[in-house]
């Protein structure tokens, strides 16, 4: 039993080292947000707030249009400004990005030859993977954190005091995308094979997720494909928590997200798991 805690609680300290250890890792966690929160979240943000600063010759602009413009936004966003709607979910794309991507230190393990010394060991692989994923779930969720942190300035609408929670979330839908980081890994030798994947997964999840603008208002083959997504769920839950915005389907609620995150973490995890049983030193 204290072979199987060391070998899970070692996998966890290691990935946790390797991260903080890696400077690069930690500028790109707090540089990559600033990007996406200027360049998106606070150009459409003043492109939503319904000023209107475009020059109509000799043409008069009625009364209230900027406030009806406002408030059909408002209401779009489900009653937050964009820079608060958009930050609610970038916190999960950065868990998510961090996450899926973190599959390729396994692919650095091959080459190194710890990933034989991991199969090896003298203790439960299934353990020893768990291990790892747990382990770069928590670091994926520190990052969203660190978002989180440093989009305050920006988006005043978030509730500090559901953060917690928005965290579970979080921390839930890494899970899921760190084994299948780790799956799609164990099946690739090359660096540039696994990256290529990543690529073409990556951007059809994000942008059918509701991370950018309401999925209601997509075509109805978009809205059917990103009920299938499930970062569709935690995007949606966790905007519900952190951002008090209820934007999407409408069978969509707090807890059907919460369960949708986690039957998906809990089938990635146990492929993982067995990918990994299988694996021989030869792989």
């Amino acid at each position: 039993m204290n072979r199987e805690f060391n070998a899970f609680t070692g996998m966890v300290y290691r990935q946790l080292k390797r991260w903080v250890s890696s400077r690069s890792r930690v500028v790109s966690v707090i540089l990559q947000p600033f990007l996406w929160l200027f360049f998106i979240g606070l150009g459409f943000g003043s492109i939503f707030s319904g000023n209107i600063n475009i020059p109509f010759d000799n043409l008069p602009i009625p009364v209230n249009t900027t406030l009806i413009i406002q408030s059909y936004f408002n209401k779009l966003f489900g009653g937050v400004y964009y820079i608060t709607f958009i930050v609610s979910g970038l916190v999960v794309i950065t868990a998510f990005i961090g996450s899926f991507i973190s599959g390729i230190s396994v692919i650095w393990d091959k080459q190194v030859g710890f990933l034989k010394e991991s199969l090896v060991a003298p203790a439960s692989r299934k353990i020893v993977i768990l291990g790892r994923i747990v382990g770069d779930s928590i670091v994926s969720t520190i990052q969203a954190l660190v978002v989180i942190a440093v989009s305050l300035p920006f988006a005043s609408g978030l509730k500090l005091v559901n953060v917690p929670i928005g965290l579970l979330y979080i921390f839930t839908t890494a899970l899921g995308f760190t084994s299948l980081g780790v799956a799609v890994s164990l099946k690739f030798s090359s660096m540039e094979g696994f990256q290529v994947i990543v690529n073409l997964l990556t951007m059809p999840l994000m942008f059918l997720s509701g991370v950018f603008y309401p999925l209601t208002q997509l075509p109805g083959w978009m809205q059917a494909v990103s009920k299938l997504n499930p970062l569709t769920y935690s995007v949606h839950g966790v905007r519900y928590w952190l951002a008090g915005a209820d934007v999407g389907f409408d069978y969509m609620n707090w807890y059907i997200d919460l369960l949708t995150a986690g039957m998906f973490s809990i089938a990635l995890t146990a492929l993982a798991a067995e990918l990994f049983e299988k694996t021989t030193i030869e792989d």
